[in-house]
């Protein structure tokens, strides 16, 4: 899905909170055009997951109109959009299947409650605690439990009480699918996958599928499936719709342990605050404004309490629902509101149309809504971070048993392999060519630890003199007996012993607390250039020229030492570069730090914006560009061009904003902006896209086909195109996210940006590290030794 800038005002953000926003008549038509089509995704949504609890369908509309209007008046994050969970429907079946409806409504209610109370106790920012790698497993857990009930839909059975259940009966409902059903779903899931590509088509059908992408693909694919029943007249199941009424809807007391009641209303609390709570989050990152979490929390419980009072299924904040909201243009809470609105007048007016949707089709849908809550890219990111032990349990637990034990085990072994990384330590012993030996320890020293550290101790000739150099991690009282009493019997058979503390500054601190001699990184604490890692170093230094000096005399001391050689050799041979980095002038933008290159790797031009000015254009043509582009490749002949846009540009948002197209005399600034028309002609024709998120806003989407388009002026170039036929230069289209630390990398035959994933390794003395080369350092990323990089 893109964003549409072909009729609506442009407007771009200025601010990390509520930005400001057009006036009220404009904001009031952009809430209005956001809140229909978050509706037309709703309807569909809530009628599915409520087929997947086994509640009444209409409970599904219900909670959505009170979770659009009762958490968008009362909620703290305007632009997110509650209703029916998709996590919430295992959770929700079970109560079903245990102790009715009625019961249910009265747990959604105690739930509600409950997040009431935990809202005025300010505990939002506590649910935050949880680990990311059991939240998704969680999620891909539920999603799989969900796909897999609802695949018996789809084939013409009926889902059993279990996903154990569901897998055993699988193989004899395919054996003997009801054709009809399948044919309906399988037409619905094909209409979901493929309606959001239909922007990728070539020529002009791509531009006209582009416009058709638009209409939300929930409601094309049960509106297609609904129609291909009738047409075909098939003899299907459809979804039945009882009449509303609330006074046979009033919850009743669960009958069973209290204990299984209080888990019960626990984890419905549990679940849905967390998933309301994370899905707020991730609204105020792409909204980018400052949301109130308690506040949030409270209108969650508010809502839970309303709808269990009315019939309707437990709430919750719902990523999609949200992320649809925000990228359809909502301003305010509003369109959250008025989404509300229009479920509820669809459930009292639109019940002869619903009734002609066929089950397989809502369950279709929600079968490919829980396959997508496994996210492969978040499997990557446990992965990269060494916690898909916890993922795997988590999934596997919820699967097998259910969300309460599957979120307890993942916390389990995630507290297991938390203790486990506490305890590991590595101890390494190095013999110098002067007999000595230095014993370096690595992270905490507990008693797991002593028998390594023994070991490694005996391991030391009785004559040697030796330094022991710890790492200043904990140091419990058995690793300490142990480490003392070597040294005793140590000095007692003749050998010397050093005892230091290397702290993470790079300080070593000797037995008695003193730091050692030559061993401060720095005159002072805070040093010169400091303040980007550490806020409160800026104030002692107020003085941008000293903090220059300073930096130039660390750079002095401790730098130029390691870095002579090699700036001699440049000095001597010249420059050979392998890459032309093309990048913003951005005081952000630390080519080096991102690319991890050293002199004489890349030759770097820097401008506003990272334009490469088109040739021949009047009034914007510039040749300080083209000359660097000219000289790079010609004379340097560089295999490779990289241009690299980031979030947040200011040239950008300029752009947007209409800078260079102001009457009267051009300033310099709007002169060079000019040289940015082309990208905005391409983000109204074909916008660039990620191949893993949504664009956060309309200012990051042309930032990252700002890049497209710079490519495509290279190539203007008569060296460049010359090379580039030739196969002798590559052109790679980069673009760097701020708040993440994340690069992408341009596709160009998907015309995506897929994040770059970090490579790891282990090393022989087996510390997992980073990719290291035959020098012990990490090759830079673009200067031809990483693949990935390939356009």
């Amino acid at each position: 899905m893109t964003l549409d800038i072909s009729s609506a005002p442009i407007a771009s953000d200025t601010t990390d909170h509520a930005p400001p926003g057009p006036d009220s008549r404009v904001r009031w038509a952009q809430d209005l055009s956001a809140s229909l089509v978050v509706f037309l995704i709703a309807v569909p949504f809530s009628l599915g997951i409520a087929l997947a609890t086994g509640a009444p369908l209409t409970a599904g509309l219900v909670a959505a109109a009170v979770g659009g209007i009762v958490v968008g008046l009362f909620g703290g994050t305007p632009l997110q959009v509650s209703g029916p969970s998709a996590a919430l429907t295992v959770i929700t079946a079970g109560l079903v299947a245990q102790y009715g409806w009625q019961a249910t409504c009265a747990v959604t209610v105690a739930a509600g409650l409950l997040q009431l109370l935990l809202g005025v106790r300010r505990v939002a920012r506590t649910a935050l605690a949880v680990s990311p790698a059991i939240v998704h497993g969680m999620l891909a857990g539920v999603g799989l439990t969900i796909a897999i009930a609802q695949l018996h839909v789809v084939l013409g059975g009926s889902p059993q009480s279990s996903a154990i259940a569901n897998l055993l009966a699988l193989p004899g409902q395919l054996a003997g699918p009801h054709p009809p059903a399948l044919l309906v779903g399988t037409v619905t899931a094909a209409t979901l996958l493929g309606w959001p590509r239909l922007g990728r088509l070539p020529g002009r059908a791509g531009e006209f599928g582009a416009r058709l992408a638009k209409v939300p693909g929930p409601l094309v694919a049960v509106a297609v499936a609904t129609a291909l029943a009738l047409a075909l007249d098939l003899r299907l199941a459809h979804i039945q719709l009882p009449p509303w009424q609330p006074h046979s809807l009033v919850p009743a007391l669960p009958h069973g342990p209290l204990t299984g009641v209080l888990a019960a209303v626990l984890t419905v609390t549990a679940v849905a605050s967390v998933e309301s709570l994370l899905s707020a989050v991730a609204v105020d990152r792409m909204s980018r404004r400052t949301g109130d979490l308690d506040r949030e929390l409270r209108g969650q419980g508010l809502a839970n309490t309303v709808s269990g009072l009315v019939g309707g299924l437990p709430i919750a904040g719902g990523a999609v629902r949200s992320t649809a909201n925000v990228r359809a243009g909502g301003q305010t809470k509003w369109a959250s509101v008025l989404h509300g609105a229009w479920v509820l007048a669809a459930a009292l007016a639109l019940t002869g149309g619903l009734r002609r949707i066929p089950l397989a089709a809502l369950a279709a849908l929600v079968l490919v809504v829980g396959l997508q809550m496994v996210s492969f890219a978040h499997i990557r990111k446990v992965h990269r971070h060494r916690e898909f032990p916890v993922y795997l349990t988590t999934v596997l637990g919820v699967v097998g048993l259910g969300v309460l034990w599957g979120v307890g085990l993942g916390a389990g072994t995630a507290v297991l392999l938390a203790l486990y990384r506490l305890t590991r330590a590595h101890v390494d012993v190095e013999a110098g060519l002067d007999g000595s030996v230095t014993v370096q320890t690595h992270g905490p020293l507990t008693f797991t630890a002593a028998p390594q550290l023994s070991r490694a101790l005996a391991s030391i000739p009785a004559d040697a003199e030796v330094t022991v150099v710890h790492d200043g991690s904990f140091l419990d009282h058995a690793a300490y007996e142990t480490l003392h009493n070597w040294r005793a019997g140590h000095q007692a058979a003749g050998g010397r012993v050093s005892m230091v503390t290397r702290r993470p500054e790079g300080e070593v601190l000797d037995p008695d607390g003193t730091v050692r001699a030559g061993s401060s990184p720095g005159p002072h604490r805070c040093r010169a250039w400091t303040p980007w890692v550490g806020h409160h170093c800026i104030e002692q230094q107020e003085d941008p020229h000293g903090r220059l000096l300073d930096g130039v005399r660390v750079f002095q001391q401790h730098t130029a030492p390691l870095i002579r050689p090699e700036l001699a050799r440049l000095a001597r041979e010249g420059q050979t570069p392998s890459q032309l980095f093309l990048t913003c002038a951005d005081s952000r933008m630390v080519t080096s730090m991102i690319t991890n290159s050293g002199p004489g790797d890349l030759f770097t031009v820097r401008n506003v914006g990272n334009l490469v000015p088109a040739p021949f254009e009047p009034g914007a043509a510039d040749d300080s560009v083209a000359a660097a582009v000219q000289y790079a490749v010609e004379a340097l002949e560089v295999r490779s061009i990289t241009v690299c846009g980031h979030s947040g540009c200011g040239a950008m948002k300029a752009l947007l904003d209409g800078v260079h197209e102001r009457p009267g005399p051009p300033t310099p600034l709007a002169r060079w902006l000019r040289n940015g028309r082309g990208s905005l002609d391409r983000l109204r024709r074909a916008p660039a896209e990620f191949a893993d998120r949504p664009v956060v806003d309309l200012a990051e989407q042309l930032c990252i086909t700002n890049v497209v388009q710079q490519l495509d002026q290279l190539l203007a170039n008569p060296a460049v195109e010359r090379r580039v036929e030739e196969g002798t230069l590559r052109l790679v289209g980069m673009y760097f996210d701020f708040a993440t630390a994340q690069a992408y990398v341009l596709d160009r035959a998907a015309g995506t940006f897929s994040p770059v994933e970090a490579r790891t390794e282990v090393r022989p003395d087996g510390v997992s590290a980073e990719r290291v080369g035959q020098d012990g350092r990490v090759p830079a990323e673009g200067s031809g030794e990483d693949p990935q990089l390939a356009a």
